[in-house]
């Protein structure tokens, strides 16, 4: 984290800001630290409703004692190819969870997304992910359902008959057209509330408004994501890359 790691008094500050309804930025101003250092670690340790600041405290220890022993055995798992740096690896896994988490993800369902996305391969196996992620196969499995569900993942069989869980260049794309085709139900439920309700009440006309919004973002989204699939069929402009790492 930018100026170091947070010290126990500077989560008990935090705890006080949340406690008084403070948002991130004025939290992070008090402290003198950026807001994603705030929200990163509000997020990774329960969210707003659920921090503590001493878990959050011994959870950070925890979390540096594993790291240590990890690079001490030289081991591959956050990186899995040679020449990556280990610890940053790690800590961009941290900081991609928690960006996912900020999307609505549970803090499990974005380990496994962060997981599989910084693979090579885009693929692992329900063991292999428990086993890096250290964690029990239960948890990926419940994990692993839920992003199936929203389209974030697919399943497929190798040829050993596992199930592998799959990120590729369309995840975005499956899952915002999934994300469309569920505002198309919302809309669909909330005319009918209008035949129900209706159409003369104040209800039935709060009904309709929602649904000619969501039909609209539902055709528009679907109308933009078809035009922007091309952006995943054309290779990445590497001078461009190399540019905004500067």
């Amino acid at each position: 984290m930018p100026g170091g790691r947070l010290t126990q008094q500077e989560r008990q500050q935090i705890a006080l800001g949340l406690a008084d309804d403070l948002p991130y930025a004025e939290i992070a101003r008090r402290l003198d630290r950026p807001t994603s250092t705030v929200t990163r670690e509000v997020m990774r340790n329960g969210g707003p409703n659920g921090y503590r600041a001493d878990l959050a405290h011994r959870a950070t220890e925890r979390r540096a004692h594993r790291s240590r022993a990890a690079a001490s055995r030289g081991s591959a798992s956050a990186g899995g190819a040679e020449g990556r740096d280990t610890g940053a690896v790690t800590e961009y896994v941290e900081t991609l969870t928690t960006a996912l988490m900020a999307s609505g993800l549970s803090r499990m369902g974005a380990r496994v997304l962060a997981c599989l996305f910084i693979t090579d391969s885009g693929s692992l196996t329900a063991s292999e992910l428990a086993r890096r992620m250290r964690v029990s196969p239960a948890s990926v499995s419940k994990a692993i359902a839920f992003l199936e569900s929203q389209s974030l993942v697919r399943r497929e069989r190798d040829e050993r008959r596992r199930d592998r869980y799959i990120v590729d260049d369309e995840l975005f794309y499956q899952a915002t057209l999934a994300s469309a085709r569920a505002n198309d139900q919302l809309v669909a439920v909330a005319r009918q509330g209008v035949a129900v309700l209706g159409p003369a009440t104040g209800a039935a006309a709060r009904l309709e408004n929602v649904a000619r919004f969501l039909d609209f973002i539902s055709e528009s989204t679907t109308r933009a994501v078809e035009q922007a699939r091309a952006v995943l069929r054309t290779a990445p402009d590497r001078s461009a890359t190399e540019e905004g790492r500067r």
